[in-house]
C-alpha cells in the first residue's frame, strides 16, 4: 500500500520491506498515514491518519492492513465518538476482528488509540476527512515529530491558527493589489509563516 503523503525515508523501508504489493481490486485508494521514526524516543502521538471518511468500519481495515506488520496485529481500537457518528463494538479486518471502543471524557477527541495484543499501544491523531491538503500536510509531518509534544487537539488547534493567519495574509495582499499596490518580481513583500 502506498501512501499520498511523504514519509520518513524510516518508515517507507519499513513500509516497502514489510508489505506485499496489494492487489487493486482490494485498495481502490492509497491510504493517508504518517508515523514517527522507529527507534524514536516516545512523543504524545505516535504519527497521524487522514481517513477519506468518518466511517469507521470501512476505514479501520486499510489502516489495520498497514499497522499489522510493523506494530504487531491490532486487537482493540478507542476513539472519542464526538467525531464519529458510529462506532462499532467490532470491525472484521484481514483474517481477525478488531474490538472497538469509545470513551468520551477520557480520549482526546481528535485521537484514535490502537493497542496490539501484548506488543504496545500508539496514538495516532486523526485528520478529519474533508481538512484541506497543505493543511493535512502539516498536521501529519507534526504528529509524527519525533520530538512533539503536543497533543491532537492542540495540533488542530494550532492548525487552524495558521489556516486564519494565512487566509488573513491572502486578503490583506489582495487589498494592497486592487488598491495598486504591486510586488516586485521575483522577491515577496511578505513572507508567509503558515504552511496552510
Amino acid at each position: 500500500m502506498t501512501a499520498t503523503i511523504s514519509f520518513s525515508p524510516t518508515f517507507e523501508d519499513r513500509l516497502s520491506s514489510s508489505l506485499p504489493s496489494p492487489s487493486p481490486a482490494r485498495f481502490s485508494s492509497a491510504l493517508r498515514l504518517s508515523l514517527a521514526p522507529a527507534g524514536a524516543v516516545p512523543a504524545l502521538l505516535d504519527g497521524a491518519w487522514w481517513p477519506r471518511s468518518r466511517d469507521l468500519g470501512a476505514e479501520l481495515p486499510a489502516l489495520t492492513a498497514v499497522l499489522d506488520p510493523l506494530w504487531g496485529r491490532i486487537t482493540r481500537v478507542t476513539v472519542n465518538p464526538t467525531h464519529w457518528p458510529v462506532v462499532p463494538r467490532k470491525v472484521p479486518v484481514a483474517g481477525h476482528v478488531v474490538n472497538v471502543g469509545w470513551f468520551l471524557a477520557e480520549q482526546d477527541p481528535h485521537e484514535l488509540l490502537l493497542l496490539s495484543y501484548r506488543v504496545g499501544r500508539w496514538n495516532l491523531l486523526v485528520i478529519p476527512p474533508a481538512t484541506d491538503p497543505v493543511s493535512a500536510a502539516w498536521l501529519m509531518a507534526a504528529a509524527s515529530d519525533p520530538q512533539g509534544r503536543a497533543t491532537a487537539s492542540r495540533l488542530m488547534e494550532e492548525a487552524a491558527r495558521l489556516r486564519t493567519v494565512s487566509e488573513s495574509d491572502r486578503a490583506e495582499e489582495a487589498v494592497w493589489d486592487s488598491e495598486g499596490g504591486r510586488e516586485t518580481r521575483g522577491h515577496a513583500t511578505r513572507t508567509a509563516s503558515c504552511p496552510c
